[in-house]
């Protein structure tokens, strides 16, 4: 069985170490020296002298006029127009309807059991008596009567009224607030200490050495030509083109479309109908005694009834109004300027300059030099540093909201309505009931008999008990009712429209043009040249060359490593091994014995059978995993 174990492995890590070093390293700087020297340097230029000159140039304006012009313009206009029109509105009034209904009423009635027993025992005989009596009866009968009332039947109307409220609303607004902190810094400051040494330093001067040069300078001279040109001068005129042109004007007109549908409208219609009621003659004249009672009841139906309903349909209608439009259309014209070019042609020419050419000659000389070495000593200095820490501090605010609120108020009011009321006036009546009564006498006898025991037992019955239901029935009415209808009636008008039409009218102006015209006039002039001379200055400066080195320093360190350990488990097995027993059969054969006389002797021998028998044997397996083969290993025979 592999198990997955952890152990921790120590290992050394060359963890690199960087240490910054500084050293001075002095090195040589040829500073260079400027020096700025002047001389004096004569030359000609071409000074040019402007003249201006008057000339009278006609030109041509398009002067714009304006003329004012009247025209009729039809539109139109909608007129609203009032129709008094009157529909028949539905409504539904709730008519009341009386309805006579059954129910089943469930009581209990104690029937009673008789068991028949036989006793000795005196025992008395209630021995029934049955007497005729007659009584009257009265009762009482519910005769409808049908009131027209009205009622004024107030009901509540919510009216929105919208009131102006103010709320405060708190909140909290985060306020930085600044703390100055102060605190104490030490660091490091690199103190410069200079140390005066002298050593002999091998240099090289250059000396500068003058020579005296002559040479023919060449020099371009711009010398004024004029030449006379003509040029074409397109420009452009707006000229203005008038076009008719027409747009649709879209107007809305509410027409009325009549349309038929169905509506289901609850009526209904009165049928008297005869009830039957037990009249007083007794039980023989039941059937001749009966009265009968006629009442009105209210049949509902359902009526299906075509109306006519009409409702406005909007319809877009498109008209075409002409309008002019001023479009200004660009004229291309051309016309001709004359005017004169100044063209500069250059010209060589030569003049003798004489000049100094300095050379460097280097020099070797051999010098005692003193400098000062700077070496850096660090010294600790604490500095005092404030800072600013901001901190958040929350604080309350307070801002007013103004929002309205529909609050709906009740308001009564009062409407009329006609219904009619059934109520039941009682009638009393008599009748004549005719009843026999069983009266029990009771009869003392003395004898084994057989004597019967009542036992009341409760028995559910169900009576039908008739009552009348009022329920409200919807009866559907019409109402007329008259309302006006806007219709825009289309109405043709003439306005008249005032418009301005621009003219553009050429004029001819003449204008003084000044231009000027240069004439270069030679002039000679003596001028400064300030010139620098460059001399190199060896000169010894000290840098300070930081550099870093890298030591690796051993680290210690540990990890955990997983590996798999294989234990042998020990496992009991049962598998089937085979194995030969000798196994005593008894049987039976005939054996010829010679004897003195011959004769045929019955034995029995034991022989022995070989025979296959499996039995169960335990053994051990090793188990192992990865895909390795299982061996078992055969089992001892000890035991």
């Amino acid at each position: 069985m592999w198990e997955t174990r952890t152990k921790a492995v120590p290992y050394t890590v060359m963890k690199p170490v960087w240490e910054t070093h500084a050293k001075q390293v002095p090195y040589t700087v040829m500073k260079p020296v400027w020096e700025t020297r002047t001389r004096q340097v004569a030359y000609t230029a071409m000074k040019p002298v402007w003249e201006t000159h008057v000339k009278q140039v006609p030109y041509t304006v398009m002067k714009r006029v304006w003329e004012t012009h009247a025209k009729q313009v039809p539109y139109t206009v909608l007129r609203p127009l009032w129709e008094t029109h009157v529909k028949q509105v539905p409504y539904t009034v709730m008519k009341p309807v009386w309805e006579t209904r059954s129910k089943q009423v469930p009581y209990t009635v104690m029937t009673p059991v008789w068991e028949t027993q036989v006793k000795q025992i005196p025992y008395t005989v209630m021995k029934p008596v049955w007497e005729t009596h007659v009584k009257q009866v009265p009762y009482t009968v519910l005769r409808p009567v049908w009131e027209t009332r009205v009622k004024q039947v107030p009901y509540t109307v919510l009216k929105p009224v919208w009131e102006t409220r103010t709320k405060q609303v708190p909140y909290t607004v985060m306020k930085p607030v600044w703390e100055t902190h102060v605190k104490q810094i030490p660091y490091t400051v690199m103190k410069p200490v200079w140390e005066t040494q002298t050593k002999q330093v091998p240099c090289t001067v250059y000396r500068r050495v003058w020579e005296t040069h002559t040479r023919e300078v060449p020099y371009s001279v711009v010398r004024p030509v004029w030449e006379t040109r003509t040029k074409q001068v397109q420009y452009t005129v707006m000229t203005p083109v008038y076009e008719t042109h027409e747009r649709s004007v879209c107007s809305t007109v509410l027409r009325p479309v009549t349309y038929t549908k169905t509506v289901k409208v609850v009526a209904g219609r009165w049928e008297t109908r005869a009830i039957a009621e037990p009249g007083c003659g007794g039980e023989k004249n039941e059937a001749a005694q009966k009265s009968v009672v006629t009442h009105r009841v209210w049949v509902p139906e359902i009526v299906e009834r075509e109306v006519e309903c009409t409702r406005y349909v909007r319809e877009t209608c498109v008209t075409k109004v002409p309008y002019t439009v001023c479009r200004m259309m660009p004229e291309q014209r051309v016309k001709t300027y004359t005017y004169r070019v100044c063209r500069m042609v250059h010209e060589t020419r030569s003049k003798t300059c004489t000049y100094q050419v300095s050379r460097i000659v280097p020099e070797q000389i051999v010098k005692t030099r003193t400098y000062r070495v700077c070496r850096m000593v660090p010294e600790q200095r604490i500095k005092t540093q404030t800072y600013q820490v901001c901190r958040m501090v929350p604080e309350q605010h307070v801002k007013t909201y103004t929002y309205q609120v529909c609050h709906m108020v009740p308001e009564q009011r009062m409407k009329s309505y006609t219904y009619r009321v059934c109520h039941m006036v009682p009638e009393q009546r008599v009748k004549t009931h005719t009843s026999r009564v069983c009266r029990m006498v009771p009869e003392q006898r003395i004898k084994t008999q057989t004597y019967q025991v009542c036992r009341m037992i409760p028995e559910q019955r169900v009576k039908t008990h008739t009552y009348q239901v009022c329920h409200m029935v919807p009866e559907r009415r019409i109402k007329n009712c008259t309302y006006r209808v806007c219709r825009m009636v289309p109405e043709q008008r003439v306005k008249t429209q005032t418009y301005q039409v621009c003219r553009m009218v050429p004029e001819q102006r003449v204008k003084t043009q000044a231009y000027q015209v240069c004439r270069m006039v030679p002039e000679q002039r003596i001028k400064t040249h300030t010139y620098r001379v460059c001399r190199m200055v060896a000169e010894q400066r000290v840098r300070t060359q930081v550099y870093q080195v890298c030591h690796m320093v051993p680290e210690q360190r540990v990890k955990m490593c997983a590996y798999r350990v294989c234990r042998l488990v020990q496992e009991q097995c049962v598998r089937q091994v085979p194995y030969t027993v000798m196994k005593s059969v008894a049987c039976t054969k005939t054996v010829m014995a010679t004897k003195l006389v011959p004769k045929t002797v019955t034995c029995t021998v034991t022989r022995h059978v070989p025979r296959a028998v499996t039995e169960r044997v335990p053994a051990c397996i090793s188990v192992t995993s990865c895909c390795q083969k299982q061996e078992a290993v055969e089992p001892s025979c000890k035991g």
